[in-house]
């Protein structure tokens, strides 16, 4: 095997344009195709990454509590309530997850106001010194010093811009408590932050005692707990396992496997209904756990699609490439018949013979897959340092950059397919070199 790959080598050196041009072929198909995917791999991740911020982790846990109808004729009132601050937390705690990190909050809704001027807002209460919440954010205007007044808030820099707010201006913020009823609190502007999206432009943050306060949440109660996985894709397990054990306490949870039996394309959509349908009723808090792939299952579906597209491009790439390589051995086939006869008069078996041909195709797969993929790789670096400034593609953006995301694994799909179409390409040339009569090659006059 040794001797072929030195003999392959050696041919490859004899016409070094030609090879060349086929290596710059191939290579420019793999750089086409990781190029691709690693862009749209990372747009997709950046816009996950996206919505797991804004939602606050990628399991979610709310609980809700059904109130009776006072009257005849009227629905019962779902409130979006948890009590018991540690039950969640325990249970997370004492299994052991791999997370990152877990937090819970209060989420408002409302109206702020300021010299006359309105603007839409979301207000998350939360623990806004926790250092994990604060690592998020990119504080531009105001300090965390501010942070300790009870009536501090957080706001994004396009509200601050659409309302002409600075740090230390107080607003007025109007909502409604969990139960309906209308409600006012004045806060004062402690922190600016940068937006990346419209969504988040409209999110504020305030302490988590003053927005329960606000909403009639008892003390230390909030709508959700979320949990920030260090691996995604463990997300679906560990929410199934988390309603698991919240049911094994006798607790009321929603059921997974029932959402997926009602919706299986949107589980999300099949655990809300479990809560708002008029049929479901129960005493007390009914928790809800759902993973974010359960609340956008289209996130899962646009992430096989890129690599359905991605190996079709290759695929397409890569058979006009193989054409030329496969014209082009067959004029290496031409060009060597009275050397393949010496080489077969001299002992080489026709089965060498026709490895001799493949072998240097594989050599030079490999010189233009690694080189595509180097291009790619330095592609990548230099478009990821330009600065992007449209608002449209804000959701697939990270701090306004392009970022790329390569699979391991994809590579090596992509390489071994290249591998099996170079083999096919030049496999007719390697078999009529191998088929070759020595005497018969060696009269062949060219």
């Amino acid at each position: 095997m040794g001797k072929i790959f030195k003999l392959a080598l050696r041919n490859l050196t004899r016409q070094k344009r030609r090879n060349v041009i086929l290596a710059i072929a191939i290579a420019f198909g793999f750089f086409v195709v990781t190029t691709i995917d690693g862009l749209i791999s990372g747009m997709v991740g950046n816009l996950e990454d996206c919505i797991t911020e804004l939602t606050g982790g990628t399991v979610l846990i709310s609980g809700y509590e059904k109130i009776p109808a006072t009257q005849e004729g009227e629905k019962s009132q779902l409130v979006n309530i948890i009590r018991d601050k540690d039950y969640i937390k325990n249970i997370v705690e004492e299994n052991n997850f791999d997370y990152k990190y877990f937090s819970s909050f209060t989420l408002s809704a409302g109206q702020v106001i300021f010299n006359g001027k309105k603007s839409m807002a979301t207000i998350y209460g939360r623990n806004i010194l926790d250092k994990d919440f604060l690592d998020n954010l990119q504080i531009i205007d105001g300090s965390v010093d501010n942070l300790s007044d009870p009536q501090a808030l957080i706001i994004s820099d396009k509200m601050a811009e659409s309302l002409n707010i600075q740090v230390g201006d107080q607003l007025i913020y109007t909502t409604t408590t969990i139960y309906g009823q209308n409600n006012v609190a004045d806060f004062t502007i402690a922190a600016i932050i940068k937006s990346n999206n419209f969504i988040n432009s409209m999110q504020s943050y305030a302490n988590i005692d003053t927005i329960n306060a606000l909403v009639n949440m008892p003390e230390g109660g909030y709508n959700t707990f979320t949990i920030y996985l260090n691996d995604k894709k463990q997300q679906t397990k560990v929410a199934q396992q988390i309603e698991n054990l919240i049911r094994a306490d006798g607790v009321n949870v929603s059921s997974r496997l029932e959402a997926l039996k009602t919706n299986p394309a949107n589980p999300g959509r099949g655990i809300d209904k479990q809560f708002t349908k008029e049929e479901f009723q129960w005493e007390g808090t009914k928790y809800g756990v759902v993973s974010l792939n359960d609340e956008i299952p289209a996130i899962k579906t646009v992430l096989s699609v890129v690599h359905t597209v991605t190996t079709t491009i290759l695929i397409v790439i890569l058979l006009i490439v193989m054409v030329g390589v496969s014209n082009t051995y067959r004029m290496v086939l031409y060009e060597r018949i009275r050397e393949i006869g010496t080489m077969r008069a001299l002992g080489m078996n026709g089965k060498d013979t026709g490895k001799i041909f493949t072998t240097e195709a594989l050599i030079l797969c490999l010189i233009g897959a690694i080189s595509g993929l180097i291009l790619s790789v330095i592609v990548m670096g230099c478009i990821h340092l330009i600065p992007i400034n449209i608002e449209s593609l804000s959701f697939f953006l990270h701090k306004g950059h392009f970022t790329f995301k390569l699979s391991f694994g994809s590579i090596i799909v992509q390489y071994f397919l290249l591998i099996l179409l170079t083999f096919f390409a030049v496999k007719g040339s390697a078999k009529k070199a191998a088929a070759m009569s020595p005497a018969v090659a060696l009269r062949t006059i060219k």
